[in-house]
């Protein structure tokens, strides 16, 4: 149960980050704040990005297997990768219409595959 839980955090901490990182984009093309300064704009993706650090810091705690947890940190930091691009590609794909896959970006996602892949293989 504590991977299951690790994982669930990492999820909800990277949808934070992504809205954190890329919300105010589409906010911007719907003009609800394009005429915000930047350290507006600033100020909003810190607010968000305190409960992405409120879910990643306690899934890394979890997580990790100094702490009794199950993985490595080298297994969490690549699990979190593929959470955080495959978070970022619905989040893309549902809000950004001009924005569409190509093969190479499904190239790019095997090769994350394979990473955690050998991430987890015994040395």
């Amino acid at each position: 149960m504590n991977a299951f839980y690790t994982i669930l955090l990492l999820v909800g901490s990277n949808i934070f980050m992504t809205f954190a990182w890329y919300g105010h984009l589409k906010l911007e093309e719907m003009k609800v704040i394009s005429s915000w300064p930047l350290i507006g704009i600033i100020a909003m993706s810190w607010g968000i990005a305190f409960f992405e650090y409120a879910l990643q810091i306690p899934a890394n705690k979890m997580g990790y297997l100094g702490n009794g947890g199950s993985f490595s940190l080298m297994q969490l930091k690549v699990i979190q990768e593929v959470i955080s691009i495959s978070v970022f590609t619905v989040f893309t794909m549902v809000l950004f219409k001009n924005e569409s896959l190509h093969w190479n970006h499904f190239a790019a996602f095997a090769c994350l595959i394979l990473a955690v892949y050998f991430v987890f293989l015994k040395p």
